[in-house]
């Protein structure tokens, strides 16, 4: 009986092992193409004094960053970002997990309830601006309407006019349009519940809340955790609604980084500025999420 060739072996087993890296090789190109290409240009960007107009490219090191830090408008854009940030995130999270059980329940009309709540998700973002500028508007406005109609007159306001109001009415807005996407993806967590567990705890007495918090949370937990760092991510780079309504507006009240980095780029032809402060958005950006994923990770919730 002869012997097996060790080294055949060796090789096959050399081949199988890096084999299926020669598949994602591809991918891994267009990737880091169409990603690693605009990264590495905005940040070479980011220290240099570059007018479009002109054509010319100066090198100034750091001198972009330092004026952005030292701008006092900055300061405000970076203050409303996290506000916004983290406001529209975290109520679109309450009210998507509300929303999520409502649909879960059985009820009439559910497959139709389920399809009309997706229409503010699907619905663009400029058709969006538009429909709440109609809705909020001080002149003629539908919400101001109602609130005169029914003796509230006092508590119509100017809703994009305030340095008040104008930052919390653009939240409003993208609340309407988030909360279906938690909703949903938090739906469909909620479906992949086994029955057996939910009738096993009402066997043993547990009410409808604690069934919910001790069997259904710890459960979709890795998906309400994944939704939400999407969410901070898209959140925290969206200028389009403020970009159409307020125009950071009234003075800088609602100005978030994403939008005065627009502003910079074209309107003071400052592109070096503008993509230093992309730069800066897209490190710290990079750090929560890391930090997010060590956090979830040390814990153990993704492998649930």
């Amino acid at each position: 009986m002869s012997l097996p060739n060790l080294s055949y072996l060796k090789n096959q087993t050399r081949k199988n092992k890096f084999g299926p890296i020669w598949y994602i090789i591809p991918s891994t190109i267009v990737v880091a193409g169409v990603i690693g290409y605009p990264v590495i240009h905005a940040v070479i960007l980011s220290f240099y004094n570059y007018n479009p107009l002109s054509s010319s490219l100066t090198f100034v090191g750091i001198a972009n960053y330092v004026n952005i830090f030292g701008d006092s408008v900055f300061h405000q854009a970076i203050l409303h970002s996290v506000i916004w940030t983290l406001g529209v995130v975290f109520f679109q999270l309450i009210f998507g997990l509300i929303g999520a059980v409502i649909l879960n329940q059985s009820f009439k009309g559910r497959s139709v309830v389920r399809g009309l709540v997706l229409i503010p998700w699907a619905t663009p973002s400029v058709l969006a601006a538009l429909i709440w500028m109609w809705i909020l508007d001080d002149n003629y406005g539908v919400l101001n309407h109602l609130l005169t109609q029914v003796g509230l007159s006092s508590l119509a306001q100017a809703w994009f006019s305030q340095s008040v109001t104008a930052l919390p009415s653009l939240m409003l807005i993208d609340l309407w349009q988030g909360i279906p996407f938690f909703a949903v993806m938090l739906l469909a967590a909620m479906q992949s519940i086994s029955g057996d567990l939910v009738e096993a705890a009402k066997l043993d007495g547990a009410n409808a809340f604690r069934t919910f918090w001790s069997i259904k949370f710890p459960i979709i937990l890795p998906t309400v955790l994944i939704t939400t760092m999407l969410r901070i991510i898209w959140t925290a780079s969206y200028a389009d609604l403020i970009l159409i309504v307020t125009q950071g507006g009234p003075g800088y009240a609602s100005l978030t980084i994403p939008a005065d980095a627009y502003f910079t780029a074209y309107s003071d032809l400052n592109y070096g500025g503008a993509t230093a402060m992309a730069v800066v958005q897209a490190v710290v950006l990079f750090i929560v999420v890391i930090w997010y994923l060590r956090l979830i990770s040390k814990q153990g919730i993704l492998e649930q």
